[in-house]
């Protein structure tokens, strides 16, 4: 998954100002975000004497910014309060859209603002933290004993209350009922009436969606993070990051899918950086991540039935195998992973194929033993066939598959298996001039040194 930049939106007609597109990594409405967006504007334009152009969608702060709010929004992060942290997350995700090709001086880079990244990662913990499946959740239990009474001592004081009413101390339960000369009225009081406070989350189903809300919003801005060239190095050698966006992918069947679609993209712009030594490291942790365990959770995504996640996780894999270092974490799970990516050469859709053949592309190349595991694999040669023949609309895609093979006939031992295959090399060598001479080096090898009197007998490809 190759890095981009967003595409610098022409302004309206006119010389209106034309708004950024939206991000899919955004939780609030259109309406309500533009909103929020707006204000949270407003109230940075309000406590900085900068210029306002200096502000806006970009990755810089304003040095003047900077100074006195770097801390504000850290603090604003960690508070818990729901104005405070809708106004950080809102000021960082403007902040953190970078437009194309946009520079600007007398700025301080967000990577520099100290705890910031913790910050945002405490937002995503905090709901992982409650983001339970709904199969541990503490079932409800009938409660008989002390039912008439406020307090049992049982630990349930909230369950024993009614879920609209709260106990007066002068007339036991129900409602309070004040009399007027004309009518009586009746005033309910909610059990969480200390929580409604517009200042704290509540601890039902509309404080889990506001916290979930949340945890998207400032994955998002991980994500935006990533494709900072100056936050690459520091987010993939920051186990808490790590962990946490691993922790989403591993959750990926139960958790939000835009939360574990922006942790997989948020991976894939850190792979050529990540090692998965750190997670044994003495670094300090703060999720129990183990690099077996990261690779489970690539696995999951690779055995999902959404496209763009297995894909994206067969694209993790060839890339994070490319550092020699991964390789004790990842060839473990090779006979599961190869017999994965060739289900996925025989999907029609092409980016699937695509993902698939490179990330075999680049296991053939680990060592020996990955090559004879993936050409005694069922189909395999096959599907890279017909990768080639189809052929994919990818021309590199279908050189590589080539190459693919000419790595596996390197091997002696699977010359008996490549065999079988020789009127089909033969055919595409001399029906496709694109790759005739990557099958003629591979006839060569199938036939040239032969093991036994049959293949000598077939070894005429060596002079063409």
């Amino acid at each position: 998954m190759q890095k981009r930049d967003q595409s610098k939106q022409s302004g309206a007609s006119g010389g209106g100002y034309a708004a950024p597109p939206a991000k899919r990594g955004r939780p609030f409405g259109s309406s309500n975000s533009n909103n929020a967006n707006a204000a949270a504007i407003a109230a940075v334009a309000a406590d900085t004497p900068a210029p306002s152009t200096l502000l806006g969608p970009s990755l810089q702060l304003s040095s003047s910014f900077a100074d006195q709010n770097n801390k504000r929004i850290v603090l604003a992060l960690q508070s818990g309060l729901k104005s405070e942290l809708t106004w950080a997350l809102n000021t960082l995700t403007l902040l953190s859209f970078k437009e194309k090709d946009e520079v600007r001086r007398d700025a301080t880079t967000l990577a520099k603002v100290p705890g910031l990244l913790d910050a945002i990662l405490q937002v995503i913990d905090d709901w992982r933290d409650i983001a339970l499946p709904r199969e541990f959740v503490r079932t409800t239990r009938v409660r008989l004993l002390g039912a008439n009474s406020v307090v049992t001592g049982f630990g349930n004081e909230y369950k024993g209350l009614s879920s609209n009413d709260v106990p007066n101390p002068s007339v036991g339960f129900g409602p309070t009922t004040e009399a007027s000369p004309q009518t009586r009225t009746t005033k309910t009081h909610p059990t969480e009436w200390w929580l409604n406070e517009d200042g704290v989350f509540n601890l039902d189903e509309e404080g889990r969606m506001e916290k979930q809300q949340c945890a998207v919003a400032a994955s998002n801005i991980i994500r935006n993070f990533s494709f900072m060239v100056e936050y690459e190095t520091v987010m993939a050698q920051h186990r808490h990051c790590l962990e946490t966006v691993f922790q989403c992918i591993e959750g990926h069947i139960t958790e939000d899918e835009e939360l574990v679609t922006n942790a997989l993209e948020t991976v894939a712009n850190l792979v050529p950086l990540v090692d998965l030594r750190i997670f044994s490291s003495s670094k300090p942790s703060f999720i129990k991540m183990t690099g077996k365990r990261a690779v489970q959770a690539i696995m999951g995504m690779l055995g999902s039935s959404v496209r763009t996640w297995h894909c994206a996780a067969a694209d993790l894999l060839g890339r994070l195998i490319l550092n020699p270092d991964n390789e004790p974490f990842i060839l473990p799970f090779g006979p599961q992973i190869y017999k994965r990516l060739v289900d996925l050469l025989s999907l029609p859709a092409v980016d699937a194929q695509a993902a698939a053949v490179v990330a075999l592309h680049h296991l053939a190349e680990v060592n020996m033993d990955c090559r004879l595991k993936l050409a005694s694999e069922r189909w395999a040669v096959d599907r890279l066939l017909k990768v080639i023949k189809t052929p994919h609309p990818v021309p590199e895609i279908c050189r590589k598959a080539a190459m693919i093979l000419e790595s596996l006939v390197s091997e002696p031992q699977n010359k008996n298996l490549l065999l079988a295959y020789e009127n089909a090399f033969a055919e595409i060598l001399l029906s496709d001039g694109k790759y005739s001479e990557a099958f003629a080096r591979i006839l060569y090898e199938l036939t040239s040194r032969p093991s036994n009197k049959v293949a000598a007998a077939r070894g005429i490809w060596g002079g063409m």
